[in-house]
Order: C-alpha cells, then structure tokens, then sequence
C-alpha cells in the first residue's frame, strides 16, 4: 500500500548520529507489570477509559467525562526497503515510524536488507513516542506475526533511558495502559496487521528523540536473551 508523505500525521525528525539502544526483555506477565498485559481473546477485552479531568476544584459529574467509547480497526505496518510505515484506520491517521538503518541511507524501495548488511533488520531507529492519556490501547495481531515494542512507564519527565522494548511472539495481544509511553510496533515480518481497540479521543502526548535528545531510539529485531 502506498502512503501519502503529505498525508503523514508527523514530519519525521533525523539528522541524529547516535543511538540510544535499549535493553530487549520477552514479554511476560511479570515483565510486562505496570505497563500493560498480554491478552488472548481481543473480543471481550475491556479497554481502560480515563475521565475527561476536572480543571478546578468541583469533581466531574458522576457518569459524565468518559463516554467517547472505544475506536476500532485494522492497524497495517509496512516495511518499505528500510523504512517502517504504518496505518491506523481506527483514526484515520499514517505514520513514518523509524527506520533499519540511517534515515539518509533508508531506501524506501528494493530488498529490506541494506547494502553492506549481513542479514535482515537487526533493529529499528525510531524517531518518536507517545501516550495516550484518555485511554488504553490493544494491538492484536491478526497473522500470528511477531514484534516488539519499546515502552516506559507514566510520566511526562521521560529520557531514552527509561525505556524497555518488549519482544512478542504473536501468539497473543498486547494491550498497553493508559499514560505508558511506547514507540512503534515494529514487526519482524515486511508486512503485519493488527487488530486496534484505543479510546477514541485518541489524544496523543510524544516526546520527540532526534530533537529532545540528539538520538534515535534502538529497538532490537533479535531474538530476546533467554
């Protein structure tokens, strides 16, 4: 599929020349507390809803602040060469996610391996992340395709150092809390589709890597230390 560049919700920032590499974990049930939980049945999964917060000292009504309901759809990622692309249609929104090699060198056409490269993507540099903070999102992936993805837990004083890229195997969803960081799902597979539920505010809180922090965020495509 094919995607607009002026169509792309974020100008993606470069122009970095370091990486920070985070530490590869699988994810689990333990590894995976406080951010978030693996998920079997995406159907009957309840997804957290945060009430629209008061701005002074009167609380919000009772049954009021958190009836926008929950946003569904297929979520599609595409490597292009070296170069990780997706689309939302739960909201209507396209991403340039990051790159498996430096963006000046990233073709967007041709094999996935880059020249010089021994081997397939051996990991992803990702340019930005974000939260949601009116509610929590699921990614079910519909194929059985493994990805990872780099969280952090809750709050806006965020570093690179801070996260942690999860390792799934497809076999089950992941669903992420409202307010955890996490970067792209970055699929192993050139082509992935995924199953989204998120609250359908959709508000999005990022923190921008290349601009904040003169780096790129690594996120490993190899298997996870056992």
């Amino acid at each position: 599929m094919d995607i607009d560049r002026e169509a792309l919700a974020y100008v993606p920032s470069t122009g970095a020349r370091r990486v920070h590499d985070t530490a590869l974990v699988k994810a689990t049930a333990a590894s995976l507390e406080g951010y978030g939980v693996l998920v079997d049945d995406p159907g009957s999964f309840r997804i957290e809803i945060v009430r629209w917060p008061a701005r002074g000292w009167r609380a919000i009504d009772e049954g009021s602040g958190d009836q926008g309901g929950v946003a569904e759809g297929l979520f599609e990622f595409w490597w292009k060469g070296a170069t990780l692309f997706a689309r939302n249609n739960a909201v209507g929104d396209s991403y340039l996610f990051g790159w498996s090699t430096w963006p000046e060198k990233a073709s967007e056409e041709g094999p996935s391996t880059p020249p010089g490269l021994a081997r397939a993507r051996e990991r992803a540099l990702i340019w930005r992340a974000n939260y949601h903070p009116d509610g929590g999102q699921l990614f079910y992936p519909l194929d059985g395709q493994s990805f990872v993805v780099p969280l952090a837990l809750p709050g806006d004083d965020v570093t690179p150092e801070k996260f942690v890229t999860f390792w799934c195997d497809g076999s089950r969803g992941l669903y992420i809390h409202p307010n955890v960081w996490h970067g792209a799902v970055v699929p192993h597979a050139d082509h992935a589709r995924f199953l989204d539920r998120q609250g359908r505010v959709h508000a999005r809180v990022s923190v921008n890597f290349v601009t904040e922090f003169g780096c790129y965020l690594g996120a490993s495509l190899l298997q996870p230390p056992t």
